[in-house]
This record gives structure tokens, C-alpha cells and sequence, in this order.
């Protein structure tokens, strides 16, 4: 039962995932890892995190969130800056312009995360757990 239940919420989380990212990609130009990056350094303390802890928290491994970070760096929405107490630790810090396109990303997917559930709520299988997740 478990296996049955694990094959679920991976069909789930695929049709979710895609969904976001069209929708993030169509209205903002950005992908759905772009918009994770900037939502969690705009909720960081001082609009910053370790690439470590960045990378845990969207769940990359620390060359895809070094590739991520280059990519936001390049569009002006990051900036990389050094830990003060620890030369070798790097920070990735959200400019006002990342702010800017993260707050203006927020409602589309919102939206497209309450559609993508709405359209899995109405199938069969997936109708249950998409009950469960929003209890």
C-alpha cells in the first residue's frame, strides 16, 4: 500500500510541478527553481542565504544551485557577497529587482498551484490525497 501511495503523490507532484513552471515561464520568463531561489532568499533574513542552505531548501545539489545562482546573478536578480566571519562562505543575497519579480510571480503561482490541485482533485486517484494535502 505504501508503494501504491508513494506512485500517487509522484504523479501529483510531476502534474503540479509542470504546471508551475509553464505558468512561471509563460507570464515571467523565469523557471520554477528561479522562482523557488527568489522566494526563499525574499523570506531570508536580510534577503540572504548560504548557497548550502539555498540549495537545501529548494532541493538542489550544491552544482545545480551554483548554476542557478550564476543564472539569477546574470539577470540582475542576485548578487553573490562573502561571509564576513567566513571567507569561504558564500552568500546568494535577492536585489530589489528579484524582489520585484518574485512579488509579481507570487500570484501566478499561487494560481497555477490552486489549478493544478483543483484539476488532480477531480481525478479519481488523486482526488483523496489532494483532500489529505489540503486539510
Amino acid at each position: 500500500m505504501d508503494a501504491e501511495h508513494w506512485d500517487r503523490f509522484g504523479t501529483l507532484h510531476t502534474r503540479v510541478e509542470q504546471e508551475l513552471a509553464k505558468a512561471l515561464q509563460q507570464h515571467h520568463s523565469i523557471g520554477l527553481s528561479e522562482y523557488r531561489a527568489l522566494a526563499r532568499l525574499a523570506e531570508a533574513d536580510d534577503g540572504e542565504l548560504r548557497m548550502q542552505e539555498l540549495a537545501d531548501l529548494i532541493g538542489l545539489n550544491q552544482s545545480s544551485v551554483s548554476r542557478l545562482a550564476s543564472r539569477l546573478e546574470s539577470s540582475g536578480l542576485t548578487r553573490r557577497d562573502l561571509c564576513p566571519k567566513d571567507r569561504r562562505g558564500v552568500y546568494s543575497v535577492i536585489t530589489d529587482e528579484g524582489r520585484e519579480v518574485q512579488s509579481k510571480a507570487r500570484p501566478t503561482y499561487d494560481g497555477a498551484l490552486h489549478a493544478a490541485l483543483d484539476a488532480a482533485a477531480a481525478d479519481g486517484h488523486l482526488g483523496p490525497l489532494v483532500e489529505s494535502l489540503r486539510t
